[in-house]
């Protein structure tokens, strides 16, 4: 059998839901894809956001989907290199925008690991509480 025949069965178990082709497939091109969108993620402002990883799972997702629903005609493993690479650009791009639109201060913004302002106790008392313990 020949290595594009090999190839255009892969893709065709892919799009049968196949998940042990799916598994393969991620195993052999996250690396690239993170690859790309960390030599793309040069804005510390958005590194803080999101990571490769993000945006890797939200390529695969959408990859899978449309492969499975027939949108994608793959020939080969360029061709397949090259709709990852792009579609990891564009999410990349697209997450970027949806930050910048909302305008958003990301200073402000608390970081990984760290408490939600939400979840820190206020220590004073309410004005209405105030009020009512006067004397």
């Amino acid at each position: 059998m020949s290595d594009d025949q090999t190839f255009l069965d892969f893709i065709d178990r892919i799009r049968a839901g196949d998940e042990q082709a799916a598994a393969e497939l991620v195993s052999r091109y996250e690396p690239l894809i993170r690859r790309e969108i960390r030599l793309q993620l040069d804005d510390r402002n958005l590194i803080r956001l999101f990571d490769s990883m993000d945006i890797c799972q939200s390529v695969l997702a959408s990859f899978f989907v449309r492969t499975a629903a027939g949108e994608y005609d793959i020939g080969s493993t360029a061709q397949l290199v090259k709709l990852l690479v792009n579609m990891a650009r564009n999410k990349l791009i697209s997450a970027a925008r949806r930050e910048y639109m909302q305008r958003r201060d990301v200073r402000r913004r608390p970081r990984r690991g760290d408490p939600a302002i939400e979840d820190i106790a206020d220590q004073h008392q309410q004005p209405v509480d105030e009020l009512a313990n006067r004397k």
